[in-house]
């Protein structure tokens, strides 16, 4: 996903100054995660919701809520070991076969990467990142369940939404009727990492740019829209929709259908750092709309132009993009995500590179996902966004896409054990 930004160094002075900003602008709360793939899709054409699936059930021996010295906010929201995974996972399917290929896919980020949720470290997916190259697709599931055992995160209640890789129509080069820019991620755009600055602010980041010698926040979509950043040369190509545009910011990637014939596919390259505003539930609070799909909201976004440009900008996230060349879309790992596989989550409850077992009200996005993506409005240790890939069928299942069940995360054999042994985490006496 998104590079490192390269900046100019800055005199001691300004830095002492930047500082003083970033504490300041801590109290504005998590910025969003690099890797976005877009936030929670709009709602769209809900298929017909198929026949409930039973959530699991509750499993025994919970792991106690720590304290102040808890070692991640995973632990902290309480674990519970699971039933044995043999009766958990589902028969042999495409999806399982699916996950397996996804999982495969994420093992090299797996044994290198920091896992954000102190779940895990690199180490403890040597053995099954090891033993994956030996099974076949076919054996899938005995991979699973003998490598992995099956943890409940909180209360284990999920609720699920789904993405996918829109398409629209654009072009290399502004030309008449196609005009509205895609802008790659400007190198003034600053990341910073609170945690560096204090230990109270671990795990907390925020975006920006200098002025002077103040760190402020970057212009949001009103001022982008507006041309803020015309002339710079971060135009990558143009959108002939701006509204097409709009959602295929909130997907995070897509595809432009060129004049020629040919295809452009963009991904994410960055985000400006501001919160993330769903516009579909503001209209429908308004009584703008009534049912809230995506073709409502387009439809009356059409209908009344001045008033919704004012609407859109009222999300004032704007995603920056990068032309793909190779596979993609591209997840928070950097890695190709895997239609009907991969799955957006919180990094910091969901190590990512994980399997999540989903067992939902929605049958088609139930069983095994592997979590390879994060999405702005995807917090929390249950909170999860399927992908569903491109297309027609893509789009009408991940626009109506809202399912609510249960999750569990599948971490290596003996994790829980390790968790449940730091001196940090103090558990009662096993009767």
């Amino acid at each position: 996903m998104p590079a490192s930004v390269q900046s100019r160094p800055a005199r001691p002075g300004r830095w002492l100054a930047l500082l003083a900003a970033c504490l300041a602008l801590a109290a504005c709360g998590r910025m969003i995660p690099p890797g976005t793939p877009g936030a929670t899709p709009e709602p769209g054409v809900r298929p017909q919701p198929a026949q409930p699936r039973p959530t699991l059930p509750p499993a025994p021996t919970p792991l106690p809520t720590p304290g102040e010295t808890a070692i991640g906010p995973a632990v902290a929201a309480g674990m519970t070991l699971a039933p044995d995974i043999e009766t958990l996972l589902p028969p042999d399917t495409e999806r399982l076969r699916l996950a397996f290929r996804a999982f495969r896919i994420s093992c090299p980020s797996l044994t290198r990467r920091r896992d954000q949720s102190g779940l895990t470290s690199a180490s403890d997916w040597q053995q099954a990142c090891a033993a994956v190259a030996s099974f076949s697709e076919a054996n899938a599931r005995e991979f699973f369940r003998r490598y992995f055992e099956a943890v409940q995160i909180g209360d284990g209640k999920a609720f699920a939404t789904g993405y996918y890789e829109p398409e629209i129509t654009g072009c290399r080069q502004r030309m008449a009727g196609c005009d509205t820019p895609l802008y790659r991620r400007p190198q003034d755009l600053i990341d910073v990492d609170l945690g560096l600055f204090s230990d109270t602010l671990k795990g907390r980041r925020i975006r920006g740019k200098v002025d002077g010698t103040n760190f402020v926040p970057y212009d949001d979509r009103a001022a982008i829209t507006g041309g803020a950043l015309a002339g710079r040369g971060l135009e990558i190509a143009y959108a002939n929709d701006p509204i097409e545009l709009f959602f295929l910011e909130i997907q995070g990637s897509g595809r432009l259908r060129l004049p020629d014939g040919g295809v452009m596919r963009v991904g994410y390259d960055g985000q400006n750092g501001r919160d993330y505003t769903g516009i579909g539930k503001l209209m429908k609070d308004r009584g703008l709309i009534q049912a809230g799909s995506m073709q409502d909201i387009m439809a009356w976004l059409r209908a009344n132009p001045v008033e919704g440009r004012a609407i859109m900008n009222e999300n004032k996230s704007y995603i920056f993009f990068r032309e793909l060349t190779g596979p993609g879309p591209l997840g928070a790992l950097g890695l190709p995500v895997t239609p009907g596989a991969s799955v957006a989550a919180d990094p910091t409850f969901v190590p990512l590179g994980a399997p999540v077992l989903l067992s939902l009200d929605r049958a088609e996005a139930s069983g095994l996902w592997i979590a390879q993506d994060t999405g702005g409005a995807i917090k929390g240790a249950n909170r999860f966004d399927t992908f569903w890939g491109a297309g027609e069928r893509a789009r009408a299942v991940a626009g109506g896409m809202s399912a609510r069940g249960s999750a569990l995360l599948l971490l290596p054999v003996g994790t829980y054990q390790r968790l449940r042994s730091r001196q940090d985490v103090t558990p009662p006496p096993i009767p």
